[in-house]
């Protein structure tokens, strides 16, 4: 069995992950990190390509400090040896279809049987239930129906996809989320629970103020392109060798920019002099403040307008991104020995903790690379090992 350093925070806690694509990997991955023992359970067939090639770097990315374990839960002799591991595990994750796991006997109502205390979280594209809940989902379709395509683009451009699964992300976490919440709540109740989470009401939960406009106001969104939609002037700036963000909102920020810009005349404008004014007169107002920043380069820009508290900052390729002084200091690449490539950098997590840490140890594993040692964990000897392997359940 995999040793885990005692400093993990969820080094205690074991994860059964029947997840693929995305969302599922990517709510595993944030308890895999942080030091729980997740079995990625896989079809000894493989999953038809679904979650891009084994030894691409997504799938690296997505599936890292984990076992894998292959194992046919439509054979009853699979099934029973799940059954066995959901007994003495704390977490099952899933992002199958919602009637999938029904079919293979695997459904909350089925463990919690077994497991009073197991924690059961399931995403999807819709949810578990509704008029929605037996269609496929996939990111972009809830990038569209949640909202997201039609305020995304520059204005007339018609509806823009947002250049990361959004969805499949924030469903992912917003998972983990309800599991360590769902934890929590088992060492004061004893008793486990079902966390659901679905690509449509992630995708509309982060439209946040854009939602809420909607909810509150009455408002119907419309594209604003790189420009912020509330907060003027907010957006892209072409200087004299490229582009910067400026972000000045609010009264006591745009009187800086415009000191910084030596136009001090824009604070006191009628057109621009207020929040409401400068949302009326917007592409004015950009146009003044860009007939400026063309005039020296973006270094220099961010220089000067970062030393007179004006937020602001390049716009970076990946290469870029990595490259930054900051994303450096912050760990955002982390280095892993993989034993065919070498040293390679996985992405890194986005929360840091004064005692508590996350780790990548190991690298993404191969199909069904610890299927022996877990099921021997299990109590199976080398016979009855090899008989499974001879019916193809293993």
């Amino acid at each position: 069995m995999t040793t885990l350093p005692p400093t993990l925070p969820l080094a205690r806690f074991k994860v059964l992950d029947l997840t693929r694509v995305r969302a599922g990997p990517t709510c595993v991955r944030q308890l895999a990190d942080w030091g729980a023992d997740v079995i990625k359970i896989e079809a000894p067939a493989g999953d038809s390509g679904l979650g891009g090639a084994r030894h691409g770097p997504d799938f690296w990315n997505l599936h890292r400090n984990k076992r894998s374990l292959t194992l046919d839960l439509k054979a009853p002799e699979g099934r029973d040896i799940f059954y066995k591991l959901v007994a003495q595990s704390d977490v099952v994750v899933e992002n199958y279809r919602p009637d999938v796991k029904d079919r293979l006997k695997i459904d909350w109502a089925t463990l919690e049987k077994i497991n009073p205390r197991l924690v059961y979280a399931s995403i999807s594209g819709f949810g578990q239930d509704g008029p929605y809940r037996d269609r496929p989902g996939f990111d972009q379709i809830a990038q569209g129906m949640g909202g997201l395509m039609s305020i995304t683009g520059l204005p007339g451009q018609g509806p823009v996809r947002v250049g990361i699964p959004v969805a499949d992300l924030t469903a992912g976490i917003f998972a983990a989320q309800g599991i360590l919440i769902a934890l929590l709540d088992r060492e004061a109740s004893g008793k486990g629970q079902w966390v659901q989470s679905s690509l449509l009401g992630a995708q509309i939960a982060m439209l946040d103020f854009q939602a809420a406009r909607w909810t509150i106001g009455g408002e119907i969104p419309e594209q604003a392109g790189n420009d912020h939609p509330t907060s003027i002037p907010t957006g892209v700036f072409a200087t004299a060798d490229g582009h910067i963000n400026i972000a000045a909102a609010g009264n006591d920020i745009y009187h800086r920019l415009c000191r910084a810009l030596g136009r001090e005349d824009l604070a006191t404008q009628p057109d621009y002099a207020t929040d409401t004014n400068r949302s009326k007169n917007r592409k004015a107002l950009n146009a003044e403040i860009e007939a400026v920043t063309r005039t020296k380069t973006s270094a220099a820009w961010i220089d000067n307008l970062n030393a007179a508290g004006v937020p602001c900052g390049p716009i970076n390729t990946m290469d870029q991104v990595f490259a930054d002084p900051q994303v450096q200091h912050l760990g955002m690449a982390r280095p892993v020995q993989h034993p065919t490539r070498g040293t390679v950098g996985l992405v890194g997590q986005a929360i840091s903790m004064s005692r508590s840490k996350w780790e990548i140890r190991n690298t993404t594993p191969e199909q069904g690379e610890h299927t022996d040692a877990i099921l021997t964990e299990l109590g199976l000897d080398a016979s009855a090992i090899s008989a499974l392997r001879g019916k193809k359940v293993v």
